[in-house]
């Protein structure tokens, strides 16, 4: 060194000395790296990335596909696993797996377990679902490697969704398979034929949607007591038009169409969405009540997907009140309701069913287009006949020994099934108390049905028109809903 030069002088060559050491030492190579170099047949490093991301309820529709996909004659996969600190965390994609120390994890990155998350579905079914592993695929003999990763909120909103991603030496390859893949989701959708709802949830960052699977009880046609002729209109508008939907739609006649039943609370609306649910098997039901009704763009985009489908709006006047009424604000979730009634291609099987105990308060647009609501039915409260069909109905399984029956078909005039429902079951209690195990048959007497009509009028009027009681006289409208749907479902599981 010569004797002019500064400390300064002598540390800025020294640095130069020390990277062109490094820039000329070969940079190690990470096991994986060679594994899927290996794979590929070439460099890795080189090669194109696709992405595609998917809601995080979508991840039981991206297994399935990724199955069936690989059950495929000519295709073939190797699944592995990553085993590293933290990898949840990292956010890591095919990028950092293939970087030859550009990235601070690629030397560190090796093979491990695959990771797994239980999806519950419905009845007892579970599905095993990847939340991390990497797929060494073979399509035909021509390599690919699949990323899967589940939902990561650590990465900020993006993060809540689940994300598959290929590499491919042939872009082409690449994109066919996530074409395949995609196309497969909906083949294959778990969703399919099943009756589920659609609800909003915060987790991390961002909201997600929560679907939740629903088991409805098993309804009859001779379970829905209603007027005369007025089920049969029910039917011919809702099931005969699916029937007969082929025939419709190579005549140019459309078939997306809404039905709207109406009247006082307890009047049947819910039992008859769920004996239609029952009658029209194969069919997907989106039940939208509750802090569901803000999901209507999302139902019905899944509607359009799973067709033919059902879409239940219960409760439509919490969204849908007329424009310029005093008081009234104009209701955005309306206008997404309208516009996707109306976006809906002709050919699509989609009936909405929609219900509401005031249609004094409607939008009259709900009414202006075919396609939207065709068909309103009043559920009236039952007549003397009717009311006596229903305590049939409803004593069903019971030992009934009442023998003035007309004496509460009077009595019980402007009565809802569902009160009358709840009446025989409260006196079913008041026999099951007096019996005290005596018997196997509960029996009911004309003492028990007054001991239970005096419970439930003991409340005064309010208590009788909760209870679905409106007496002859009685003004205003009905109360309105007391809490959710009244869908005495089984809710089999909920997750995002």
């Amino acid at each position: 060194m010569d004797e002019r030069t500064s400390p300064e002088e002598f540390g800025l060559l020294f640095k130069r000395f020390l990277d062109d050491i490094v820039n000329r030492a070969e940079i190690p190579e990470g096991p994986l790296l060679k594994r899927l170099r290996e794979h590929l047949g070439g460099e890795p490093t080189r090669m194109p990335v696709i992405s595609e991301e998917v809601q995080r309820f979508e991840q039981p529709n991206l297994q399935v596909a990724m199955d069936a996909y690989l059950e495929q004659a000519g295709h073939s996969a190797e699944l592995i696993g990553l085993a590293a600190e933290n990898k949840r965390n990292w956010g890591l994609g095919l990028s950092d797996f293939v970087s030859r120390g550009t990235s601070p994890y690629s030397l560190r990155l090796a093979e491990g377990p695959v990771d797994w998350v239980n999806f519950h579905l419905d009845g007892d079914r579970v599905l095993p679902v990847v939340q991390f592993g990497l797929y060494l695929v073979r399509v035909n003999g021509a390599p690919l490697i699949a990323f899967v990763s589940g939902p990561n909120e650590n990465m900020g909103p993006r993060g809540g969704r689940a994300r598959i991603e290929v590499m491919a030496p042939e872009k082409t390859v690449a994109q066919a398979f996530l074409k395949d893949v995609t196309a497969l989701m909906r083949e294959r959708n778990v969703y399919r034929g099943k009756i589920v709802s659609l609800e909003p949830q915060q987790f991390g960052f961002g909201p997600q949607t929560i679907i939740t699977f629903h088991r409805l009880p098993k309804v009859t046609r001779d379970d829905v007591i209603l007027p005369s002729g007025v089920l049969d209109r029910i039917d011919r508008h809702a099931i005969a038009f699916s029937e007969h939907a082929g025939q419709l739609i190579a005549s140019g006649r459309p078939v997306k169409r809404g039905l709207l039943l109406y009247g006082s609370p307890g009047t049947g609306k819910t039992l008859t969405i769920m004996y239609l649910a029952g009658r029209m098997q194969g069919r997907t039901v989106l039940l939208t009540t509750g802090r569901g009704l803000g999901m209507i763009t999302a139902v019905t985009q899944m509607a359009r997907i799973l067709a033919p489908s059902t879409v239940v709006v219960e409760d439509v006047d919490l969204i849908a009140q007329e424009r310029g009424m005093p008081g009234v604000q104009t209701q955005p979730l309306l206008f997404e309701l309208l516009n996707e009634m109306d976006g809906l291609r002709d050919d699509l099987d989609i009936l909405f069913v929609l219900t509401t105990n005031r249609p004094d308060i409607l939008e009259p647009a709900l009414a202006a287009r075919p396609g939207r609501v065709d068909l309103a039915i009043p559920l009236p409260l039952p007549d003397a006949d009717a009311r006596r069909r229903l305590f049939a109905l409803y004593a069903r399984g019971l030992d009934f020994k009442v023998t003035d029956l007309d004496k509460f078909i009077v009595r019980t005039e402007g009565a809802s099934p569902a009160y009358i429902k709840e009446l025989l079951r409260k006196a079913a209690v008041f026999g099951a108390i007096e019996a005290d195990g005596a018997s196997k048959a509960v029996r009911v007497t004309d003492k028990h049905v007054d001991q239970a009509m005096d419970e439930l009028t003991e409340g005064g009027r309010l208590a009788e028109r909760i209870a679905g009681f409106t007496r002859p006289g009685d003004e205003g409208p009905p109360p309105g809903p007391m809490g959710p749907s009244g869908y005495p479902t089984t809710v089999v599981r909920r997750f995002s």
